[in-house]
């Protein structure tokens, strides 16, 4: 279990360092730094797969990602006595990630090539200037099992340290390029981190039309394969689970995969006092919502983490308390982070013994509301 997030320098989030649980709820007013939390897990997560430089780019550039306020805030920058002001920069361009738990931990240093060092198109891009993984949830040079600085990587063996006889490029990442166990048993661990934010339900979306139905024990991120997803739950999940979910939702209501010709399945709602069942073209978008949960939620594989971004859009107040019990229940097999402005599932979930964190802004810059400057985990970065 992951049970330290650290940020520093992206976008709202100056320094922050939070302490999770097995269901941590993030919550907070508009523009207070959910989404931006939300984003940061993401690109760990696409560090395992050595897409992070990919994805800061698609953001707009390190340039675009990184805290834009300044340093240092002052005492009276912040008391509203001094105007702010741009300075020079005392320190390197630097955009840090990390996570923490009890088995291991991993750190990340973005940062900008240095000028003139070569010759390149891509000057712009990010690189990554350091990376540690350690075991435990502090890094010390005690617990260190692998660490990079720029291009040399060096590994911990039985005798000390063993340094790599290569360089690794600076867009890529020493989990996709250093064939070590160690490394590998971290990098598998966040490669099986899931994530959900983008659930379709309107009326274009591929969940309300039939599908090619395969054993699906993963729903897709937009949730496409439904059907089959709920399929799967039925013959090799827990469906007992999945038909109560849907029967606390709608009352006398069942789900029924209709399979068509040429192996399409079919997503359909019988309900109580109905001739025939509704088909997914036919539901609500809030019902259409709440159904995909049940597939992501009752996943027969669950992941390390599950990363869940306002799955309260679209769904009728009705339905949250279902939501809060499918969100428990799943929270007893993986661990979750569940970003909401929805006080009412924010306050259910803490009845079911959810950690919440709720995300204030003070002069643009993402802090944890009742946070003192001490407060928090201890942590600690890989030096350059």
């Amino acid at each position: 279990m992951i049970t330290t997030l650290a940020v520093e320098n992206y976008r709202s989030l100056r320094r922050v360092v939070l302490e999770l649980s097995q269901l941590t709820v993030v919550t907070g007013a508009n523009g207070s730094g959910k989404s931006n939390l939300y984003r940061a897990l993401r690109l760990l997560a696409d560090a395992a797969r050595n897409g992070a430089v990919a994805a800061l780019a698609r953001e707009g550039g390190l340039q675009s990602t990184l805290w834009a306020g300044p340093e240092r805030p002052g005492g009276a920058v912040r008391r509203g006595e001094h105007p702010v002001q741009g300075t020079v920069r005392s320190g390197p361009v630097s955009l840090k990630l990390g996570f923490a738990g009890d088995e291991a931990g991993y750190a990340v240093d973005f940062g900008l090539p240095i000028p003139g060092e070569e010759l390149s198109a891509f000057n712009h891009d990010p690189e990554i200037k350091s990376e540690a993984v350690w075991g435990g949830p502090i890094l010390r040079p005690a617990t260190l099992m692998a660490e990079r600085h720029g291009p040399a990587v060096r590994l911990r063996r039985p005798g000390g340290w063993d340094r790599l006889p290569y360089r690794i490029g600076p867009f890529d990442s020493m989990f996709t390029e250093v064939a070590d166990l160690d490394l590998i048993m971290v990098r598998e661990r966040i490669r099986s981190w899931r994530f959900y934010d983008h659930l379709r339900a309107d009326a274009q979306a591929p969940a309300r039309v039939a599908q090619i139905g395969t054993r699906t024990p993963v729903l897709s991120p937009d949730g496409a394969d439904v059907a089959a997803a709920l399929q799967t739950i039925i013959e090799v999940g827990e469906p007992e689970a999945l038909h109560k979910a849907v029967g606390d939702a709608f009352p006398g209501s069942t789900v029924e995969i209709v399979q068509l010709g040429g192996g399409r399945l079919e997503l359909t709602l019988r309900q109580h006092g109905l001739l025939r069942p509704l088909t997914a073209a036919e539901l609500s978008d809030g019902t259409l919502r709440y159904l995909l949960w049940v597939a992501a939620l009752l996943s027969p594989r669950p992941p390390a983490l599950l990363v869940l971004n306002e799955p309260e859009t679209s769904l009728h107040p009705d339905l949250l308390e279902p939501l809060a019990d499918l969100v428990a229940a799943a929270a007893a097999t993986t661990q979750i982070v569940l970003v909401s402005h929805a006080r009412p599932l924010v306050s259910a979930l803490r009845e079911r013994g959810a950690r919440t964190i709720e995300l204030v802004k003070e002069y643009g810059e993402t802090v944890v509301a009742g946070y003192g400057p001490f407060d928090g985990p201890p942590w600690s970065w890989p030096k350059r």
